[in-house]
């Protein structure tokens, strides 16, 4: 186990995250949830909830995932708005198509929603996620962390603190980057996909060491896949031994 006492603080930042956070996942996001404070012996990381699972799951009718939100809230875990459904029902042409194929199965929510749907989605995910954690949400994550044009300009305007995508961290309000560098993360629904990203998360161990801020993010398909939950385990504990493990917010100071 990697303690506090343990980490380098000079060394840089590292940011976790898990994915998909809800009741549809309640099992999975436990097992991810006790990973992390397992191997940083913190609950410094960040949650990512979507307020309605593929409109399957909503958190208006699932009080006791309500409350355990609050109490992971209230134990120091920062809580993003992740979309609204997670359920992208868009047509796609040209590079966005490109996207919404090669890098999710229809989970980009917010890739092909204008300006006003994708404004009044974050205004209502960030009402519900706040009543229910009794505190302002740390910011919002689009899922598959893919925004089309209309979703950066609500963003823009949505109040939220913080916002990621695949390469950078940053504010909404400013535009202002906080944090540069690719997320290192897992796909389990192909064995090549599976493949791949455990070649690159062996890569980013050694590539991504002299990064200032290090991302990791996980989602509740990896827990069944043992080869990838053997490797968040090692990438996380690597990082974890050489940096300060950290929150989003800790971005903004």
């Amino acid at each position: 186990m990697c303690t506090p006492r343990q980490q380098k603080p000079d060394s840089g930042r590292l940011l976790l995250s898990i994915h998909d956070v809800g009741p549809r996942f309640e099992h999975e996001a436990d097992m991810l949830h006790d990973l992390f404070r397992q191997l940083t012996d913190t609950q410094r990381f960040a949650m990512l909830v979507v307020p309605d699972h593929w409109g399957e799951a909503p958190l208006a009718s699932a009080p006791a995932f309500r409350s355990r939100l609050r109490g992971w809230a209230d134990a120091g875990v920062e809580i993003f708005v992740h979309g609204w459904f997670h359920h992208d029902t868009s047509r796609h042409s040209g590079l966005n198509g490109l996207k919404a194929r090669a890098m999710t199965a229809s989970e980009g929510e917010f890739l092909g929603l204008g300006h006003k749907e994708a404004a009044r989605y974050m205004a209502e995910g960030k009402a519900l996620i706040e009543d229910i954690i009794g505190r302002p949400a740390a910011g919002f994550i689009a899922p598959a962390w893919l925004y089309g044009e209309g979703a950066k300009e609500a963003l823009a305007h949505s109040g939220f603190a913080l916002a990621e995508d695949h390469m950078r961290v940053w504010q909404p309000g400013s535009g202002r980057v906080l944090a540069r560098g690719p997320v290192i993360t897992w796909a389990s629904r192909s064995r090549p996909r599976q493949l791949s990203s455990l070649a690159f998360a062996a890569l980013a161990r050694q590539a991504l060491r002299w990064q200032d801020t290090v991302r990791i993010a996980v989602h509740p398909g990896d827990t069944g896949a043992p080869a990838l939950m053997r490797s968040i385990t090692s990438t996380v504990s690597a990082f974890a031994g050489q940096r300060r493990v950290a929150r989003y917010a800790d971005l903004l100071d």
